[in-house]
């Protein structure tokens, strides 16, 4: 697991932590609760292994990842925007979704 890259980006006014390798289409993994990244591990290795672009975001609350102090502040709407902020700040127009759980809806 040492070739995933973890950095944190900037989006809807947190500091959002993800894990990405590879290189290729793009799939966002989202983890469901009380997850983190590390739930997709296997899953980023092997498709980044056959050509993918892998990304799987702590989201906010979770992990590395910004926690807001008003439960008003996590609704889908949020989770949403984390995810087209963190999307454009990494150029990626065209995006294949995986989530699981509370990371399905």
């Amino acid at each position: 697991m040492e070739k995933i890259e973890h950095t944190t980006v900037a989006t809807d006014r947190i500091n959002m932590h993800i894990a990405s390798i590879g290189r290729g289409p793009a799939i966002l993994f989202l983890h469901g609760f009380p997850e983190l990244w590390y739930s997709w591990r296997h899953q980023l290795l092997s498709l980044s292994f056959l050509g993918c672009r892998c990304i799987a975001p702590d989201h906010r609350g979770y992990g590395d990842t910004d926690a807001r102090t008003s439960v008003r502040e996590y609704t889908g709407f949020h989770i949403v925007g984390d995810l087209i902020g963190l999307l454009n700040s990494l150029g990626i127009d065209l995006v294949f979704l995986v989530g699981h759980t509370t990371g399905g809806p």
